[in-house]
């Protein structure tokens, strides 16, 4: 895992043909805005969380944000674990986020 600031974050994920961003708040935080083209996958689910990850492509490089940078953090050390290849936390998380949000 990687720790990005906001804008280091932004800057590379624009330039990564390989990105997915991954959004692993709950329904009622996403409901209130999100960063375009994130894949939400609640980390609150537990073993539901684990589940869907295990349906994830490892090859691709993982962008994840959560509401502050904590379980956005723990979800980077979790996949990390799996064997994903590369992830990179939004230090912050979508509180700081300046960039571009839909609803």
């Amino acid at each position: 895992m990687k720790e990005l600031s906001q804008k280091d974050w932004k800057e590379q994920l624009e330039k990564d043909e390989n990105a997915v961003i991954l959004d692993v708040r709950t329904d009622e935080e996403v409901e209130e805005g999100h960063i375009p083209n994130a894949k939400q996958i609640d980390i609150y689910r537990g073993q539901g969380f684990i589940d869907e990850v295990e349906k994830l492509d490892k090859s691709k490089n993982y962008y994840i944000y959560c509401r502050s940078g904590k379980r956005s953090s723990q979800a980077c050390t979790l996949l990390d674990q799996m064997g994903f290849a590369n992830t990179y936390n939004l230090e912050g998380g979508f509180m700081e986020w300046e960039g571009e949000t839909t609803s």
